[in-house]
C-alpha cells in the first residue's frame, strides 16, 4: 500500500537518490498501551530542485531560462514577476497577454505565455500562493484500475482516514483512477487550474518521477512513503523493514524452513523495503525462501499461490503483501487438498475486516490504514498552511496471531 522512526538512515531495499537532509519527528500515535514514540533526524536522499539557470539565445528576442519552483514549504515559489522577468517585460504586461487583454503585441503576448509555461505557472496560482490561505480541496491519484479499487481494502479504509480528516476542516477530496504515466498531467491540470489546494501521492516508486515534476510546479503535497523516495516533500510512512523481520523471525520460531512470500509490484519502493528485508532476514535465519510477484489482485494473488504449491519444494508459510491476496490463498489451498494451518500457514498484511471474516481467521500484520491516511492528511494541511510539517514515521505495524499460522508439518518417517 510501512523500530522508531529514525531507526535506519538508509532503509533497505531503495536506491539512492540525491542526498538532501529531511527533518523528521514522529506525531503521537497512540497504541494499545497509550504510549508515544519519540522522534529524530532522518538524513534522507532525494532530489531537491533549486535556483535558476538562464540560457540566453543572442539571436532570439525571446530568452529561454531552465528553472523550477521550490518545495513549497520553504522553496522558491514562481510569482509573475518571475513570468515577467523571463520574458523581459513589466508584471503589468504578463497580466495583460495571460487575461487576453489589449495592450501587448502578438509578439510580446506569445513570449509571455511561453515563458509562462517554461515556468510551470498559470494566473490562478497567484490566489493559491497566499500564505495561510485555507485549503479547500485535496486532490488524490492512484494508479489502480476501477474494479480492483472497489476490493482492496487498504485504499478504501486509507480514503475514509482522509475523509474523517477533511470532513471537519469543511474540505473535499478529487479522487481520479489514471494510467502510472497519466498522474503528473492530471495533478498538473488540477494545480494550475485551481481545483486542488494540494495532493497525496501514493505507490511512490524508486526514481518516481512524480516528486521532480510536481515540486517544479509548486505543488503543496506529502508523499506517503520514506523519505528516501521523497525528495523535497514531507514523508509519512510505515517502517516495512521492522514489520517484515518481525513476520519472518514468528515463522521461524514456530519451526518453518521454507518460507515464501507474494509481494506487490517490484518497481514500489515499500515493496522493495520488504523485498530486501525478506531475503537479508531469511539468509540470516538459513530458511530457504522465495518471492512471487503480483498486484495486489486476488487473480493475480491466486496465481502467485499456485506457483509456490507447485513447486518441488512447496514451502510451509506464506506471507501475503495485502489481505485480498491471502484471502484467495485459502481457497488455493483447498484446491490442493492442504490444510490451514496443518498443512500451510497464512501471514496477510494490514489486517482489515476480511482476515476476520475467513476461517480459519488469517494471522496479519496489523496497519491502522483509517489513522495512516488522517495522519497523512493532517501534515498535507501542515504544508498547505505553511506550518512546520515534517517528515515522520506512523506506527509500526503489529503481528496479530490467528488460526491461518502454526508449526508446520512433520515430515513422514
Amino acid at each position: 500500500m510501512l523500530a522508531p522512526p529514525g531507526a535506519r538512515a538508509d532503509p533497505p531495499g531503495t536506491r539512492a537518490l540525491q542526498p538532501t537532509a529531511v527533518p523528521v519527528a514522529t506525531k503521537h500515535h497512540r497504541d494499545g498501551d497509550g504510549g508515544a514514540r519519540s522522534g529524530g533526524r532522518y538524513d534522507g536522499r532525494g532530489t531537491r530542485t533549486r535556483g535558476a539557470a538562464a540560457l540566453h539565445d543572442e539571436t532570439k528576442a525571446d530568452a529561454q531560462v531552465v528553472r523550477t519552483a521550490g518545495a513549497p514549504r520553504g522553496g522558491h515559489k514562481v510569482t509573475i514577476k518571475d513570468v515577467a522577468r523571463l520574458a523581459g517585460v513589466s508584471p503589468s504586461a504578463v497580466t495583460l497577454a495571460v487575461h487576453d487583454k489589449p495592450g501587448v503585441s502578438a509578439k510580446t503576448r506569445e513570449r509571455i505565455l511561453q515563458a509562462a509555461r517554461d515556468l510551470g505557472w498559470s494566473p490562478n496560482q497567484a490566489a493559491q500562493s497566499l500564505s495561510g490561505q485555507a485549503p479547500h480541496t485535496v486532490g488524490l491519484v492512484i494508479a489502480r484500475p476501477a474494479r480492483m479499487l472497489g476490493l482492496e481494502p487498504f485504499y478504501m479504509e486509507f480514503i475514509s482516514g482522509i475523509e474523517s480528516v477533511l470532513t471537519r476542516h469543511s474540505c473535499s477530496l478529487l479522487l481520479r483512477l489514471a494510467e502510472p504515466e497519466e498522474e503528473i498531467e492530471v495533478h498538473r491540470e488540477w494545480w494550475q487550474g485551481n481545483r486542488v489546494s494540494g495532493g497525496i501521492l501514493v505507490d511512490l516508486r524508486v526514481d518516481d518521477p512524480r516528486v521532480p515534476a510536481l515540486s517544479a510546479i509548486g505543488l503543496p503535497a506529502v508523499v506517503v512513503g520514506h523519505p528516501s523516495l521523497a525528495g523535497p516533500f514531507p514523508a509519512v510512512w510505515t517502517d516495512d523493514a521492522v514489520a517484515t523481520e518481525e513476520a519472518v523471525r514468528y515463522l521461524a520460531a514456530l519451526g518453518h524452513r521454507h518460507i515464501a512470500r507474494v509481494s506487490g509490484p517490484a518497481e514500489l519502493g515499500h515493496s522493495a523495503i520488504r523485498t530486501e528485508t525478506f531475503t537479508r532476514t531469511t539468509e540470516e535465519l538459513g530458511l530457504t525462501a522465495r518471492t512471487v510477484v503480483a498486484d495486489f489482485s486476488a487473480d493475480q494473488g491466486s496465481r502467485a499461490c499456485r506457483t509456490l504449491l507447485l513447486a518441488a519444494e512447496r514451502p510451509t508459510a506464506i506471507i501475503f503483501d495485502n489481505d485480498l491476496m491471502a484471502v484467495t490463498a485459502l481457497g488455493v489451498a483447498a484446491e490442493f487438498g492442504l490444510s490451514v494451518p496443518h498443512d500451510l500457514s497464512l501471514l496477510a498484511w494490514d489486517d482489515s475486516q476480511l482476515c476476520q471474516l475467513t476461517r480459519p481467521m488469517l494471522s496479519a500484520m496489523r496497519h491502522d490504514v483509517f489513522s495512516f491516511g488522517a495522519d497523512v492528511t493532517e501534515t498535507l494541511f501542515d504544508v498547505i498552511l505553511r506550518r512546520d510539517a515534517v517528515s515522520h514515521a506512523a506506527q509500526v505495524p503489529s503481528l496479530v496471531p490467528r488460526g491461518s499460522t502454526a508449526p508446520p508439518p512433520r515430515p513422514l518417517g
